[in-house]
């Protein structure tokens, strides 16, 4: 057997195999346990601790969140850092958590204090809506010391409230947030079987075009709120969300060292709200400063959606529809348990109730006087209650007995039966409308969000306005924004120059330069280049235009009409023969040519007239007409 065929028939490697593996277990632990929120209740799992160890420890007051972020550490395996962080983004959202002291700016980018310097608490949004014990399923801690909720049962759509953004391995999400109120009514749309459409809100405003957003996994166009003071002062008042004031700010210094925008002065009154304001350059258009602030800055940002959640075990992508669609069908689900589990306890209570006033009005407790064992107590409990079955609403069992034995002497004595009969009438009435809610979940549920509505709906107002943002053309902006100048005696090209400006342009336009031997190149706007002295033509690239060309060679003049067409950018071209002399180029449109001939012996003509129109317009790298042997002294146009 040759090495190579015995290389072929080697077993597998098991280091190979270990890391395989590992791998796999890893990518799956970052996606499902760190990176990518859950569907069910809208949460990563630091965030499901958080909320849970607050829970845990809430008491109506507030807690330093230092305790709550060491309390939460009995649960999260990966330090006190990132629950901190989540805790902080958290309360900054005000939906779930509050907040006293200072938990950083969101406008300026400020951090918070000190965990041991701030306090947090549930909001009463939270401690009402996104907790139920009786429904939660336990699973235990990652050292097994603990129990941790798997999910919690919330009964608002989390995952549109707050948004979402993480990166696993080989996928990421971004789910934008989305405004309270609108989703409530969404879900009131969903149950009544009417349409609805959803858009982002941001807690920092601004302007939003959300005509690609396409459901959750497109784009917006998000701007800042720029309002006119006086003549030349511009006021930014709410910024994009993903910005900060200064990381405005630095755009804008930036475009300003560009010369994209004039501006003589910014300054940040920003505190509660954002106040930045900017003193215009004497004689400088507030419009068009404001596009170019637009466009140039972080005045106007893109942010990209994507919605990859978790569903059940693995990940799933969804749109925002979608997303809305399943929290609605998972509130009606989690109102009928918890409907059903008030009537199993309206119904023990009642039954009950009835045993209770049937031990003592019928003195059945005087017959465990002469029992000599607990057993015959239990019996005699049982045999006593027998002949009043018809009057309960199920069998006895032992643990009913357990419950009539437990009751003190004070309870017995002080029985008051016309109080008892008022409390069973309370329970069936509330027994009778727990019944007809399950009858009529939808309606139920409808009912639900229209409280939810009606009670936050001064608190949770849309802070983003929707618009149409339209498209600046900035070549239109910056269309005069350099001034090119051609230094013929040192041979240079650009903006820079100390010479008179030729023409002005835009930095996003292209250069074409040509030289009299017919190279020529397509450039950006330079500072300053050297491009020689024999450039016969340079103006602004435009690949439609057509030009006129005389050239002449050893043998032969040539005349041509064509357009340049495409170019790539810095690379070197030919519009004419080899060894070739330009004798005229221009882009102006003509109508005739005339050449004037050297003199020479027996020759009746010296000058000749040729027609533009008798030449085609073709491409740059035609050789053109030859319209003459003789020498060409001259070459002027009409």
């Amino acid at each position: 057997m040759s090495p190579e065929s015995a290389l072929l028939h080697l077993p597998e490697d098991p280091l190979k195999d270990l890391v395989n593996d590992n791998f796999l277990q890893y990518a799956s632990y970052v996606i499902r346990d760190r990176a990518i929120p859950q569907l069910e209740d809208g949460l990563k799992p630091v965030q499901r601790r958080i909320l849970h160890a607050l829970y845990e420890k809430d008491d109506g007051r507030f807690s330093k969140v230092a305790n709550i972020v060491g309390h939460a550490m009995q649960y999260h395996p990966h330090g006190d850092t990132s629950i901190e962080e989540a805790l902080v983004n958290l309360a900054n959202k005000s939906y779930l958590i509050e907040g006293q002291g200072n938990f950083g700016n969101i406008f300026t980018g400020d951090p918070p204090a000190a965990a041991r310097y701030i306090e947090c608490r549930l909001t009463e949004l939270a401690r009402h809506e996104i907790f139920n014990p009786k429904l939660t399923a336990y699973i235990p801690s990652y050292d097994g010391r603990n129990r941790e909720p798997l999910l919690l049962p919330s009964k608002l759509p989390l995952l549109l409230m707050l948004g979402a953004e993480g990166i696993a391995v080989g996928l990421s999400t971004r789910v934008l947030p989305h405004n309270f109120i609108e989703l409530l009514r969404a879900q009131v749309a969903i149950l009544q079987g009417k349409r609805f459409k959803l858009l982002p809100d941001f807690p920092q405003g601004g302007l939003m075009d959300a005509t690609e957003y396409n459901r959750g996994n497109g784009k917006i166009k998000l701007r800042a709120r720029i309002e006119k003071r006086e003549s030349n002062k511009l006021v930014i008042c709410e910024i994009p969300f993903s910005t900060t004031t200064e990381s405005v700010i630095a755009s804008i210094e930036e475009a300003a060292r560009k010369r994209r925008i004039k501006i003589r002065s910014i300054s940040d009154f920003t505190a509660a709200q954002v106040e930045i304001l900017l003193t215009l350059s004497p004689g400088e258009d507030p419009e068009k400063a404001i596009a170019a602030l637009y466009h140039f800055t972080q005045c106007e940002v893109d942010i990209h959606s994507n919605v990859v959640v978790i569903k059940g075990e693995r990940p799933v992508q969804m749109d925002v529809d979608g997303v809305v669609r399943f929290n609605t069908q998972h509130l009606v689900a989690l109102l009928k348990q918890e409907l059903e589990l008030r009537r199993n306890d309206l119904q023990d209570d009642l039954h009950w109730r009835s045993l209770i006033q049937l031990f003592i009005e019928n003195r059945i407790y005087k017959l465990i006087e002469e029992c000599a064992t607990y057993q015959a107590v239990q019996q005699a409990v049982l045999k006593g209650l027998q002949p009043f079955r018809n009057q309960l609403s199920r069998d006895l069992t032992i643990e009913d007995v357990e419950m009539l034995l437990s009751l003190q002497i004070k309870r017995i004595s002080r029985f008051d039966l016309s109080k008892n009969e008022e409390d069973k009438r309370r329970i069936i009435l509330e027994l009778r409308d727990v019944q007809g809610h399950l009858k009529n979940l939808t309606s139920y549920a409808i009912d639900y969000l229209q409280r939810l509505i009606e009670k936050y709906s001064k608190t949770y107002k849309r802070k983003t306005r929707l618009t149409t943002a339209e498209e600046i053309d900035v070549r239109e902006l910056t269309a005069n924004e350099l001034a090119i100048a051609y230094d013929q005696e040192r041979g240079f090209l650009g903006h820079q120059l100390k010479a008179e400006s030729a023409f002005r342009c835009s930095p996003l336009d292209r250069l074409l330069l040509v030289w009299d031997t017919g190279r020529y190149q397509m450039i950006p706007p330079p500072d300053k280049l050297f491009v020689d002295k024999n450039l016969v033509y340079f103006g602004i690239f435009d690949r439609e235009k057509t030009f006129t060309l005389v050239y002449s060679t050893g043998k032969a003049t040539f005349v041509k009409r064509f357009s340049f067409g495409g170019a790539i950018m810095n690379r070197d071209y030919n519009c004419a023969q080899e060894n070739a002399k330009i004798r005229l180029l221009t882009d102006r449109p003509i109508t005739e040519i005339r050449l004037k001939y050297r003199h020479s012996k027996g020759a009746r003509v010296h000058e000749q007239s040729f027609s533009a129109s008798d030449f085609a317009v073709r491409g740059p790298k035609t050789r053109g007409n030859q319209v003459t042997k003789r020498t060409v002294t001259s070459v002027t146009i009409k």
